[in-house]
């Protein structure tokens, strides 16, 4: 998955020689593309469900319908043109806006670990970039803006590996992948999260099993053991997640910075990817995957540290000024 990312335009020259002419051809690309994409779905599926945590049960399901819904307007109606007129206009901005992308997710990632390893830093640190709610009368409101805003940074990120997949396609073939991948993924991510934000009410059921039966029986066991084991899962979740976002991010930077001609990155993780694979024949692929991840986790994780108080000390005042600044300039007009 990894790997593919970090290869993300390797195979731009190939995909290019492929007539896009057929449904087939265009369901093939969006399978290629939706791939490349990976790592980022990852991401999206394991950040999500904390948007609903704390609500009523009844709540969880219409949460998550309003968060998908928010997403195919984001992928379809805002990222889809936008993509599009980037590819006809100013198709040399889509690596650059990729590594911007995966500079935030390294942020976002390494935010997430400098909080867990220092968490009174960490309060300090989210006192000072203050707390953006888009609105405040609401907690589900604020919880589904705060989720739409991350799906569009993840979604953008999804659209533009798509979009570097199949560069040369045509306009309505790569209007087509766009739409079928977008849908898609947002079909699959937020269909899994509505399975795991009700899997605990699922093991609630499954344990009032009243037949006395060997299945009932069963079906308690079952639904008990669901029920213990989602407050581990999802805390699995999370970090699965803030590991995706890590190594995703890395990914990408360590490959942009090899199409803008620095590539010791790239060759290195290259190299001890290889390495691992000859060391370990029986499992060649997946050591070859595991260093080629570690190492772009790395290179994330060093980037998001180092953010951390760009974010702090340069970002955050110039947002706070600005936020001050321009309701002020709209009075005087």
């Amino acid at each position: 998955m990894s790997t593919g990312l970090i290869a993300l335009l390797d195979d731009v020259v190939a995909i290019a020689k492929v007539a896009a002419a057929s449904i087939d051809d265009v369901a093939g690309q969006a399978a290629k593309a939706g791939a490349k994409a990976a790592g980022v779905v990852i991401d999206d599926a394991a950040v999500t469900p904390r948007y609903v945590t704390g609500f009523s049960a009844d709540r969880e399901l219409p949460i998550v319908a309003r968060i998908a819904r928010g997403s195919l307007r984001n992928k379809l109606l805002i990222l889809l043109p936008a993509a599009l007129a980037l590819s006809a206009l100013a198709p040399a901005l889509i690596l650059p806006l990729l590594m911007i992308g995966g500079a935030f997710l390294c942020y976002e990632g390494a935010e997430k670990v400098y909080e867990a390893a220092v968490p009174h830093h960490a309060e300090a640190h989210e006192a000072s970039i203050g707390s953006i709610a888009l609105d405040p009368a609401s907690l589900e409101d604020q919880k589904v803006a705060g989720a739409i805003k991350t799906d569009f940074i993840l979604s953008a990120e999804i659209m533009a590996i798509t979009l570097a997949a199949v560069p040369t396609g045509g306009f309505w073939t790569q209007a087509a992948v766009l739409a079928v991948v977008g849908t898609a993924i947002t079909l699959a991510v937020y269909g899994g999260v509505a399975l795991i934000v009700k899997a605990d009410d699922l093991g609630v059921a499954l344990a009032r099993n009243g037949a006395d039966t060997a299945i009932g029986a069963a079906s308690r066991g079952f639904g008990r053991g669901l029920v213990r084991a989602m407050p581990g899962f999802l805390g699995l979740l999370g970090i699965v997640g803030t590991a995706a976002m890590i190594w995703v991010g890395g990914g990408i930077i360590v490959h942009g910075l090899a199409g803008y001609g620095l590539a010791g990155f790239e060759h290195a993780i290259h190299a001890a990817a290889e390495n691992a694979g000859r060391a370990l024949p029986p499992v060649a692929g997946i050591a070859s995957w595991v260093v080629t991840a570690a190492a772009s986790g790395l290179v994330g994780l060093a980037l998001g540290l180092l953010l951390i108080p760009v974010v702090s000390y340069v970002i955050a005042p110039v947002w706070a000024w600005a936020k001050s600044a321009l309701p002020g300039r709209a009075a005087k007009a």
